[in-house]
């Protein structure tokens, strides 16, 4: 019998802990994943602000915050990965004059196929410092990460829900409300999902 797990890809799409998921990183956590292949996948926790606004941010790495609509904003505790390092997601800019379509502006920026970016070269901090910079962003602090397999495995034993990302759950909805809100995506609330899925 072959118990191989089929090959899946879930870039540009959303991660939804089961109520039964004790871990506290990821205890009712919606993940946008960035990057999905064989060889394992990352993504971003977008609903677990810690207690660092932007405003904090900018002044621990010595630039002004030139976005006062980003001032208040939480910066995230995007996984248990790197945490000391800066995750930028953001809508792609493209400078017409200068660059092909989907050629990234920053250093180093990962293109995520289905429409935004992550970048974690300072240049796009530079960039927000000055009221420049993408529109749409949220900032993560450390991100999260599976091994070949993993991920599957952890699907497979009904940890994780799986929906196309909505960008309108990232930048436009309250944080208190995301999971709710990724749920509603697959026509779901928290109160129809049972902790012991699979015991019945």
């Amino acid at each position: 019998m072959n118990t191989e797990i089929p090959s899946i890809n879930l870039t540009h799409h959303f991660l939804i802990a089961m109520p039964g998921m004790q871990d506290g990183t990821f205890n009712k956590s919606v993940v946008y994943m960035c990057e999905h292949s064989e060889r394992g996948a990352l993504g971003l926790v977008i609903n677990k602000p810690s207690e660092m606004t932007m405003k904090g941010l900018f002044e621990k790495v010595d630039l002004p915050l030139g976005r006062l609509d980003l001032t208040l904003c939480p910066v995230f505790q995007g996984g248990p990965v790197h945490t000391e390092r800066g995750f930028v997601l953001h809508e792609p800019i493209v400078l017409e004059e200068l660059l092909k379509p989907n050629d990234p502006i920053y250093a180093s920026t990962l293109s995520i196929p289905g429409g935004l970016e992550m970048t974690t070269s300072r240049d796009v901090l530079e960039a927000l410092s000055t009221g420049a910079g993408p529109k749409k962003v949220l900032i993560s602090l450390g991100y999260a990460a599976w091994a070949q397999g993993q991920l599957e495995s952890e699907i497979a034993e009904n940890a994780w829900l799986t929906v196309d990302a909505d960008l309108h759950v990232i930048f436009d909805t309250p944080v208190a409300q995301r999971y709710d809100k990724a749920l509603s995506l697959l026509g779901l609330e928290s109160w129809m999902i049972s902790p012991d899925a699979g015991h019945a």
